[in-house]
């Protein structure tokens, strides 16, 4: 088990998936039930003591299911690990039954006793969450509330919070919130990765997941379906092996960049410039003719036409490989000429900010652009309210692509990337990076990676990746807060060279 993403599962599960790997591991592989549940706490235990190496006083809030038995049998171990343990279940114990009531009876044959919920506040070092488990499907209400309550309480008061296979109060498959949900500081998951963990509010709620696959068989996992695939870093090395010593720079592609109407030329400029970083072998910017002088002088590198409201670009539309059109495009008629021209060219196009909510107006489709929406504009171009993009991430990616046609990518916590063949996740990135400027980044190295060779599905998603990775490098640089679009230009760099010697 490890907190690293880079060393988690690819393939991710949604809750009904990872149930049916869970009775076909008992039913097909003839594994015990109570053998997984004692293996699931083992697991948990030793990354719980990992984390939280000196025993101290522990709370363990335990439900009527099997995610109750698990913190059970977590509670037990604890015990002999030398932690003052306090169960609180929010059930009967009559309600154990099954291999719960195993755990229940194996728990207190070793000394261990249960009280009832009082809805008391912790006074612990650690809290245990397993309370819900994969399987809820509804709002959290009652004694479960107020359970949750406390142990984000307590968490705020600086106690640990460790959860058993996932946060109670987050639905597995989506990452959305039944109205209450546990914050912890770390979760043990176990059989298959849940995609709810790991985008929406998922990551926010789980902290540092360690995965563990209860020592299963690779033929467990062999022809079964799941939901998505995880971006990683073998991905991306395998797609951008060291260039040929021979090449030069039209072999690297030209990206044109529309954007940067008045007032707004720095949207523009972080994409020319991301594509820059990203290996584009030439970048052409089109912008309003207040912005062109500045932007040359500050990147000599790119080459800047300032046009008006009646300019025709179709010569340069003609001479590149691939168009990156909307940041800082704005919504008048100097931006509106340029965006039909932007549709009408048979090139591919990275469509972003204001060119999504002109399509949003005016939609249509085409096999050949890749669409970058953050959840308010997904929202417009579903015709969803933003809640409910939040709330369905998976419905909304794919939503995007059926009606729109080509690549669809939903930014925002585990931004997902929706293509022809695949859906993609990405679990890399950070909050640092919610900032103004950052998406304008994300277009540029997108449109860069489609140049230089890649399909439009491999572009987007390892532009997302190599963002993502280089938004956590310029954090781990000086921290989060005061993070600015332009601190990742030299890891963009970097990603994008992963098989450097």
């Amino acid at each position: 088990m490890t907190e690293s993403s880079e060393y988690l599962p690819e393939v991710v599960y949604n809750a009904e998936q990872v149930a049916a790997l869970d009775r076909r591991f008992i039913e097909t592989f003839d594994v015990d039930g109570f053998e997984l549940m004692q293996r699931a706490a083992r697991a948990a235990y030793a990354e719980l003591a990992h984390i939280w190496a000196m025993p101290g006083t522990m709370v363990v809030y335990c439900g009527p299911g099997n995610n109750g038995a698990d913190g059970l049998l977590v509670a037990d171990l604890a015990r002999q690990g030398g932690w003052a343990v306090h169960v609180v279940s929010l059930a009967g114990t009559e309600k154990y039954t099954g291999d719960a009531a195993k755990a229940l009876s194996r728990y207190m044959e070793n000394g261990g006793t249960v009280e009832a919920f009082d809805n008391r506040p912790v006074e612990a070092d650690l809290v245990v969450d397993a309370l819900l488990g994969t399987g809820l499907n509804r709002d959290v209400e009652g004694d479960f509330a107020a359970a949750i309550e406390r142990i984000n309480q307590a968490g705020d008061a600086g106690i640990g919070v460790f959860a058993v296979d996932i946060a109670s109060g987050i639905d597995a498959s989506t990452g959305h919130v039944w109205a209450h949900a546990v914050r912890a500081d770390a979760t043990a998951t176990f059989i298959g990765l849940k995609l709810g963990m790991l985008t929406g509010e998922g990551p926010a709620h789980c902290g540092d997941i360690a995965f563990s696959a209860l020592d299963a068989p690779d033929a467990l996992y062999a022809d079964q379906p799941y939901t998505a695939r995880r971006l990683t870093h073998r991905r991306l090395r395998k797609a951008l092996r060291p260039r040929s010593r021979n090449q030069h720079k039209g072999d690297n592609g030209h990206v044109l960049c529309v954007g940067g109407n008045r007032g707004m030329g720095g949207s523009i400029r972080m994409t020319a410039e991301a594509a820059l970083r990203a290996g584009a072998g030439l970048v052409s910017v089109v912008c309003h003719g207040d912005h062109a002088g500045a932007m040359s002088q500050a990147r000599p590198e790119l080459m800047c036409l300032g046009v008006d409201a009646q300019a025709s670009i179709a010569s340069l539309i003609d001479a590149c490989d691939v168009i990156a059109v909307g940041p800082g495009l704005g919504s008048d008629d100097w931006a509106d000429n340029l965006w039909r021209q932007v549709m009408a060219a048979d090139k591919p196009r990275v469509v972003d900010a204001d060119a999504l909510n002109r399509l949003a107006r005016e939609p249509q489709q085409s096999d050949n652009w890749i669409l970058t929406p953050h959840p308010g504009e997904a929202g417009r171009l579903l015709e969803w309210p933003t809640p409910d993009v939040l709330d369905h991430r998976v419905d909304a990616v794919r939503g995007l692509r059926s009606r729109y046609g080509g690549v669809a990518v939903l930014k925002g916590a585990g931004s997902l990337i929706a293509t022809p063949e695949e859906l993609w996740l990405c679990t890399d990135g950070n909050p640092g990076m919610a900032v103004g400027g950052m998406g304008d980044l994300l277009t540029g190295v997108i449109a860069s990676l489609a140049g230089q060779g890649l399909n439009l599905g491999a572009a987007a998603s390892l532009g997302v990746y190599v963002h993502a990775r280089a938004g956590d490098a310029a954090a781990g640089e000086a921290g989060q807060r005061g993070l600015v679009p332009s601190d990742l230009f030299a890891a963009i760099r970097r990603f994008v060279n992963p098989g450097r010697p």
